[in-house]
């Protein structure tokens, strides 16, 4: 027999003994994805195989992975199996008859494996192949059809349209979109981004277990729109129920490839893919200045990213705790007020001076119920561990259709960002004495530009200033009523406020 037909009959033997996937989008139970084959979804825009990071050094490391099909230039994947145990050698992976997807390396060994259905191995009825859709997620039923495992599920560095980033209402856990550890090792890095555990209004991202950088707090919109570029808008939903909260995106039709991906350094990106150039740009990054990573301003500062460039500052009514250290651009020890409060219920009222357009601080809680303005600042101006306020128009339960608009802080206020409308700011009220909200309310930049329009606006102001203080100063007298009567008021005011954190 002459070598030809040696190496023929040596493949022919191999294709018996180990079946290869027989339909280009799906892997059916005695099946084998080999190291060189791949699936292709149904209208060919992802594909699911074996790969090796582009400047992987040493010996040769295989993943499963997912990756956009057909772009030129580098492989782009955007979710990978194996990821914390790659194959040295020709791996395989393989369909099992209890549901579970198998990675196993050339001497068998088996790699990675997702659950199954808790099936019987020997079951007589197998499930139904294993099905990569043309939105990149890989799919495994059982042979009743639920879904017992998806990719999608499992997200890695990249977040694509349809996917979702849940956190259990239950549960408080979630799935976290988790950088890889540096552009050539797939394994699990040190960012991670996801809904915040401590309250569903505000996603986060982690270096580590520490929080490294905070979006705004979600207002209780069901669906918003960002128009990107020609003929591109993106689409975000949230979906909150009683057992969870998620958030996904969409694209308008006919838009180019789009994703968000944590990166190993520490950007959570929006990317658009530039068929011109054959190259990914960057239409957003995150974050967008070394000021507006997570606490960088310390406690009572905030990053001005309306500024040019982006700079720390103290919160109305305080100052440097050090002006020393903030002249250095050290910002640690925060800021400190500038004149202290009075001592609470001593009479002399409390003032709140307004900070417009902030991305308000972190450690909030919300004060349940659809709360006026005017109860939301005395309510906050009669509790004396209450250091600000923020009246938003906040939904703490889509489901249910509860609007909490009022939402407050006790104790340091920290991460706050000055971000301008576009981003969605809120106006934060900080509780100042009176003598100083005074001073500050008509200090404010916006009353000048109104009393340059005309005297009317800067009375207007000046009115509801003084209206607000009045209000107060009754709910403090209020609050002087006898022991009683405040230790019920104490009672109701905790039956009517949630902690969010």
């Amino acid at each position: 027999m002459d070598l030809s037909r040696s190496v023929a009959v040596l493949v022919l033997a191999v294709a018996i003994c180990f079946p290869s996937a027989s339909a280009e989008d799906q892997l059916a139970v005695g099946e084998r994805l080999l190291e060189v084959q791949t699936l292709v979804s149904d209208g060919g825009a992802f594909a699911l195989g074996f790969f090796s990071p582009d400047d992987a050094a040493g010996p040769a490391r295989r993943y499963l992975g997912i990756w956009y099909n057909g772009m030129s230039g580098p492989r782009t994947v955007v979710w990978v199996g194996n990821r914390e145990a790659p194959a040295a050698g020709s791996p395989t992976l393989a369909l099992a008859n209890d549901s579970s997807l198998v990675v196993s390396d050339a001497d068998g060994r088996v790699l990675w494996r997702t659950p199954g259905s808790g099936g019987s191995s020997s079951s007589s009825s197998s499930p139904p192949p294993a099905l990569l859709t043309n939105e990149g997620n890989l799919v495994v039923r059982s042979p009743n059809g639920t879904v017992v495992w998806q990719s999608f599920d499992h997200p890695t560095d990249t977040f694509v349209p349809g996917m979702k980033v849940r956190l259990s209402h239950l549960t408080g856990e979630g799935n976290r979109i988790v950088s890889w550890k540096s552009p050539g090792d797939p394994a699990a890095g040190s960012f991670s981004y996801g809904l915040d555990p401590g309250t569903s209004l505000q996603l986060l991202m982690w270096n580590g277990t520490r929080p490294y950088w905070r979006t705004p707090v979600w207002k209780g919109y069901a669906v918003a729109s960002m128009y990107l570029s020609a003929g591109t808008v993106l689409y975000t939903a949230i979906v909150d129920t009683e057992e969870e909260i998620s958030i996904a995106f969409t694209l308008s039709g006919g838009a180019a490839p789009t994703r968000y991906v944590v990166t190993s350094s520490g950007r959570f990106q929006l990317l658009s893919w530039n068929s011109t150039v054959s190259a990914w740009a960057t239409l957003l990054s995150w974050p967008s200045s070394g000021c507006s990573t997570y606490k960088r301003c310390g406690a009572y500062g905030y990053c001005d990213v309306t500024a040019a460039p982006a700079a720390c500052r103290c919160l109305d009514g305080f100052e440097p705790a050090s002006p020393t250290e903030w002249g250095a651009g050290r910002f640690e020890q925060g800021c400190r007020r500038k004149e202290a409060l009075p001592p609470c219920g001593g009479g002399m009222g409390v003032g709140f001076v307004a900070m417009p357009t902030m991305k308000v601080p972190d450690k909030f809680s919300l004060d349940a119920g659809n709360r006026s303005a005017e109860e939301c600042a005395a309510r906050c101006a009669a509790n004396c561990s209450c250091e600000a306020y923020a009246y938003a128009n906040l939904q703490s339960s889509s489901a249910k259709g509860e609007l909490s608009r009022c939402i407050v802080w006790a104790g340091e206020l920290v991460d706050a960002q000055m971000i301008g409308p576009r981003w969605g700011g809120e106006t934060l009220y900080l509780r100042v004495p009176v003598a100083a909200a005074s001073t500050w309310w008509k200090g404010q930049q916006k009353c000048s530009e109104d009393c340059s329009a005309g005297v009317s606006s800067c009375a207007a102001a000046d009115m509801h200033f003084i209206s607000m203080v009045l209000q107060i100063q009754r709910q403090e007298k209020e609050n002087r009523e006898p022991e009683d009567a405040n230790a019920r008021d104490k009672d109701g005011d905790h039956k009517h406020v949630e902690r969010n954190r």
